[in-house]
């Protein structure tokens, strides 16, 4: 890349960044600014990170911070949590400061000697007044020994770097600049293009016998089956290249959406083996992820809801529309891995009615609706706690139930003439496609009324049922046409004590306890560790074989430890309450299967 960028302005914002103690977990930070505020310049660092709805306040992480111009200490003023106000000076302003980076996430940062990574918002202070500037950032390969190797994945563009190499990178402003986490370390790499893009994987982790090859392959066709969803004719992607950033370990999962890249955590095993074909769930869980993050390249990077247009990154910013930008990217993620082929119909309806047996779970789809759910995303959803299934829904899961309602819905109604394609084609074209250059976000009731524009139909009335209601959708209603037999069931002969366990190191502990169900009605509550039944020890693996002993009816003497307090439950077991929604496909009528052949594949 050349300098261009920074022609636009004299003074760029200037960043240097080095890990200056991997044991310590250090990050060492220097940011100058050429022309500082005369009146003392005001710094700050972002109380959460985009897609990821909490306060995080990353500000604690710094250890300690100081400020120099010309070489003498320039006083700085802690105002809040989260940002300083330096004194006046006459010349640069150079602030220095160090980040403890111990947060083995996609949303913070993290630094040991196996690896290096960081989001900016957990390392880059903002610059008020001087967002939109370019913003400079040299990443410096840090001195020791276990860093001799590595190397510098990051799709922020290149000023002065090699290819993967440590140097200078650019931001045209700091919104772009917070946009692209960066990953230090010596991983795997591969390369495929994309409708003519490149698109880089890279893997860091100790992976035996990674099968990149098929990696590649399965990920190429889901980005490609993506990108010609938003733009059919011209299939160009909005981005110049793009990154799936992976950290394999022993056990995690999750996933954080950029504008040109994705950080990604997964299990080790869930990635693809070199000599096994078969497609295993956990490997089909990690596309799925892969695709749902992929798909936010469009739906909440670009098509943004109004009340992100922009991030106000200091406090909770709120809307009612995660369930489109969430929910409706959770349709699409499996929709898309059968569309492309790397899934055959049957996994996907395996899929859709694992998602639909999560939301009839909880009885808090009766009490929250997917726009509340959206709305307290703050305090409810990324804070949940053992009541969680008892008071809340998830606007992730319903939110694709409610995709998967309008979908249909259109496709019934129109003949199969449009569909919930064509809507995220006109928010694409209308919101998403210039949104760098407009800023303009939509809004609940833009929403509303493109959709009907969309697709000629009047759907306020579902709109109001599915989105604002809490009864549940009318799933076996909309898939008939499409010959999709669907009952919700309930799990057949199985005696359950009605809760959701942990283990607690050899401990079987009840993790939540479901409303009206045998141990809500026993008095049992969440936290308490079981200890017998009926006589019979309980520990972390054996619950299940204990009570597949006893038919629904029977009574019996539960034990079990309330913080350091032995109780004593009477409990009347029962079969477990658990759906086990059915999913069967028929062949006739033709036009039914013509239906669902198009949803399932080119989705015309």
């Amino acid at each position: 890349m050349t300098n261009d960028v920074t022609n636009h302005v004299t003074h760029p914002i200037h960043y240097t960044i080095v890990a200056r103690d991997l044991a310590a977990h250090l990050f060492e930070v220097t940011l100058t600014i050429a022309r500082p505020d005369p009146a003392g310049q005001l710094l700050s660092l972002p109380a959460w990170i985009p897609g990821s709805y909490m306060i995080r306040e990353f500000a604690r992480n710094i250890v300690q911070i100081r400020a120099t111009s010309g070489g003498k200490k320039v006083v700085l003023r802690k105002c809040d949590k989260h940002s300083w106000q330096a004194a006046a000076c006459s010349g640069a302003l150079v602030v220095s400061y160090d980040v403890y980076a111990w947060d083995l996430s996609v949303r913070a940062a993290h630094l040991d000697q196996t690896h290096g990574f960081f989001n900016g918002t957990s390392v880059f202070l903002q610059v008020a007044g001087q967002d939109a500037v370019p913003h400079v950032v040299d990443i410096v390969k840090p001195d020791d020994v276990a860093c001799k190797h590595w190397r510098v994945a990051t799709a922020l563009p290149e000023l002065d770097a090699a290819r993967l190499g440590f140097g200078t990178y650019v931001a045209a402003n700091y919104d772009e600049l917070i946009d692209h986490p960066v990953e230090l370390g010596t991983f795997a790499l591969a390369t495929f293009v994309a409708h003519g893009v490149p698109h880089d994987i890279v893997i860091t982790g100790n992976v035996p016998n990674l099968d990149m090859a098929r990696l590649q392959t399965d990920l190429t066709r889901i980005c490609e089956a993506q990108i010609a969803l938003f733009e059919p004719e011209s299939k160009r992607a909005p981005m110049a290249r793009y990154l799936f950033m992976t950290l394999a370990v022993g056990d995690g999962y999750g996933g954080l959406e950029h504008r040109a890249s994705t950080a990604l955590i997964c299990k080790r095993a869930d990635l693809p083996v070199l000599g096994q074909p078969e497609l295993s769930d956990g490997y089909r869980t990690f596309l799925g992820l892969c695709s749902h993050e992929y798909f936010h390249t469009w739906n909440v990077k670009r098509i943004k809801p109004a009340a992100f247009a922009p991030y106000a990154l200091a406090s909770e910013s709120y809307t009612s529309l995660l369930w489109l930008f969430e929910g409706f990217t959770s349709y699409y993620d499996d929709l898309m891995l059968v569309r492309s082929g790397v899934i055959d119909d049957a996994a996907y309806f395996t899929l859709l009615g694992k998602t639909i047996d999560s939301v009839l779970r909880g009885s808090g789809r009766s009490k929250q609706s997917v726009a509340e759910s959206s709305f307290d995303a703050w305090i409810k959803y990324y804070r949940q706690d053992e009541n969680a299934p008892n008071a809340i829904v998830s606007y992730y899961t319903k939110g694709s139930l409610v995709a998967l309602t309008l979908d249909l819905t259109i496709r019934a109604g129109t003949a199969g003439k449009k569909s919930l394609d064509d809507v995220m084609r006109l928010l694409w074209q209308r919101y998403g496609r210039d949104f760098f250059e407009t800023g303009r976000g939509v809004t609940e009731a833009e929403v509303e009324a493109l959709i009907d524009e969309a697709t000629g139909l009047k759907l306020k009335r579902l709109l109001d049922r599915a989105v604002r209601g809490t009864s549940d959708l009318p799933l076996a209603d909309v898939l008939a046409p499409f010959g999709v037999m669907f009952a919700a069931k309930k799990a057949p002969g199985v005696v359950a004590l009605g809760a959701r366990t942990a283990r607690d190191g050899n401990d079987c502990k009840l993790a939540s306890v479901y409303e009206k169900g045998v141990a809500h009605r026993a008095g049992m509550s969440a936290g308490d560790v079981l200890v017998a039944i009926d006589g019979l020890r309980v520990n972390a693996t054996n619950l299940a074989d204990l009570l597949r002993r006893y038919r629904a009816g029977d009574k019996v003497e539960v034990h079990a430890f309330r913080r350091d307090e032995l109780m004593t439950f009477s409990v009347k077991l029962a079969l477990d309450d658990a759906p086990a929604s059915s999913l069967s496909l028929l062949d006739k009528p033709a036009a039914a299967v013509k239906l669902r052949r198009a949803w399932l594949s080119s989705g015309k």
